[in-house]
């Protein structure tokens, strides 16, 4: 059932958004300027977060009339330890976005003022628990960039554009539980600014119904699981998908990743707490996955979730070390340097726990391709981890038309078959890109749990005739494609000619009687 009032909600948030991305973009790219609207709408939710909270508490304690806003610092300053101690990190009621932006206009050094509030939102976490959480994080708005003017006047003229837009929008309050309106604006922004920005933006950002299909194919059959790990987890979309399926108190362990770009790497900090992640249930570590992994102390993971840079170029065997890695030594063969697709699929098996499944988009090639791609996938099927392939629609990411599949793998599987569906048709056009609706994720999840075999879509097939195919993993391979041509009745087809040429005969007797007559006159 659709929630109207919700919907029209959305449509006034994105509208909202939208008006300011515009307003404020100017010359900039749009992607490059996502970061200061972002980091804003951050700044923002932090300040509201932490007000609403102290509020709550004295409205319990019978001090309805209370606003932090209206503290005095000093005052406030008795609260700090145990503010950090719970929400991670404490603001000063003068440096709450509210009061920053009232006295905005009139502040001729506003650069100067967001610039000491961001570093200290960031410092009051230093020594704590938090403190890895919120490091750097404001580090991308760059308040002195030309991007916002050619002089200090014109940056703060776009600052006060930008505050005023970020504080105008209707995010609704706390208490009527729609605070995910911050994520739902992080999303639209998001989606936004990747759609526009071709492969730049795209890199970084996994279309929510991809996001969506990943989840749901690594819970089937779970309402909980322990914790969730993205090895290349960009802006945290996929992470944050258990959260809006499963509810994030059913992730009972956290949510964990890695990213490389340290813009993105903050972007999905940030985007953790939009989405009232608290900052003990999550850990988002900043380093290459696979020459650098993070997170050895906290593997294994029940689900496992990654849309991986493809065919990217990695040190592979330039490295000596790396053959003897635990995630990487029971092939017997890393992946090609020019090509690291296996070396994600090997890291995230690795840390697979046995009652876990793994979910992987992937570039087509792996699946085929001869040499150590080759290797590693007779390593894979021949222990049984391969799941499941599914052929995905093209044009579904932003910023490339290929059609990709997801590898799903498993350390606990119940017969030695590994199932391949074909949803290449599972989708709906929209403009130049395709979309999966919850209909064709549906049908997707349903033949995956089913496990059958239905001609043209799924075939279970079993890993002997894997083998016997040169462990060739691709869906074209096992699943027979329809032919939509148009079946010809050869004998109708030919009756038809000998009607046409007998025809042809009888007009030709009555062309050539005309032009007898004729000649005879």
């Amino acid at each position: 059932m659709v929630d109207h009032r919700k919907e029209t909600e959305r449509a006034e948030l994105h509208r909202a958004i939208w008006n300011i991305a515009n307003d404020l973009r100017g010359s900039v790219d749009g992607w490059d300027f996502k970061q200061y609207v972002l980091g804003m709408l951050f700044y923002r939710y932090i300040s509201e977060n932490l007000a609403n909270y102290i509020e709550q508490g004295e409205k319990d304690a019978g001090n309805t009339g209370f606003k932090y806003s209206e503290l005095s610092d000093a005052d406030a300053e008795q609260a700090r330890a145990d503010l950090v101690k719970t929400r991670g990190f404490f603001i000063l009621p003068s440096e709450l976005f509210e009061n920053i932006r009232t006295k905005a206009p009139s502040d001729e050094n506003l650069n100067e003022t967001l610039e000491k509030v961001f570093r200290n939102i960031e410092s009051s976490a230093h020594g704590t628990a938090s403190e890895n959480d919120f490091k750097g994080l404001f580090d991308d708005l760059d308040l002195n960039s030309n991007k916002l003017g050619g002089t200090v006047a014109k940056r703060n003229e776009m600052l006060i554009k930008l505050m005023n837009g970020i504080g105008d929008m209707n995010l609704g309050n706390y208490q009527d539980n729609t605070i995910d309106a911050f994520g739902d604006a992080y999303e639209f922004l998001m989606g936004m600014y990747a759609s526009n920005a071709g492969k730049s933006g795209g890199e970084y950002y996994t279309p929510q119904e991809v996001s969506e299909l990943l989840t749901r194919l690594t819970i089937v059959g779970k309402t909980e699981v322990n914790k969730v790990y993205d090895p290349a987890c960009g802006s945290g979309s996929l992470l944050l998908k258990f959260a809006k399926i499963l509810g994030k108190d059913n992730v009972r362990l956290g949510f964990f990743g890695q990213e490389i770009n340290i813009t993105t790497y903050n972007l999905c900090r940030i985007n953790m707490f939009l989405h009232d992640i608290d900052y003990d249930k999550f850990d988002i570590a900043h380093g290459d996955t696979l020459t650098d992994p993070k997170h050895f102390d906290d593997e294994p993971f029940e689900a496992i979730v990654s849309n991986p840079p493809y065919s990217i170029k990695w040190v592979g065997e330039d490295d000596a070390t790396l053959i003897n890695d635990p995630r990487f030594s029971p092939a017997g063969v890393l992946a090609p340097k020019s090509k690291a697709d296996m070396a994600f699929i090997m890291h995230s098996l690795s840390w697979l726990a046995t009652n876990g499944t793994a979910a992987i988009v992937c570039f087509p090639g792996i699946m085929y391709r001869g040499g150590k791609e080759q290797k590693i996938r007779s390593y894979l099927v021949g222990n049984n981890f391969v799941d499941c392939v599914i052929q995905l629609p093209d044009n579904l990411f932003y910023g490339t038309s290929i059609a990709t599949c997801i590898m799903v793998l498993k350390k606990s599987k119940k017969d030695n078959s590994t199932l391949f569906i074909d949803a290449s048709k599972e989708c709906i056009k929209i403009t130049n890109n395709n979309k999966l609706t919850d209909e064709n994720i549906n049908n997707i999840v349903r033949i995956f749990s089913d496990r059958q075999d239905i001609q043209y879509v799924s075939r279970l097939v079993p890993n002997k005739e894997i083998v016997e195919n040169n462990y060739n993993l691709s869906v074209s391979q096992y699943v027979e494609q329809e032919d939509k041509k148009e079946i010809i009745d050869i004998k109708s087809l030919n009756a038809e000619l000998e009607r046409i040429v007998a025809r042809e005969d009888e007009l030709r007797k009555q062309i050539n009687a005309i032009i007898h007559d004729i000649e005879e006159d």
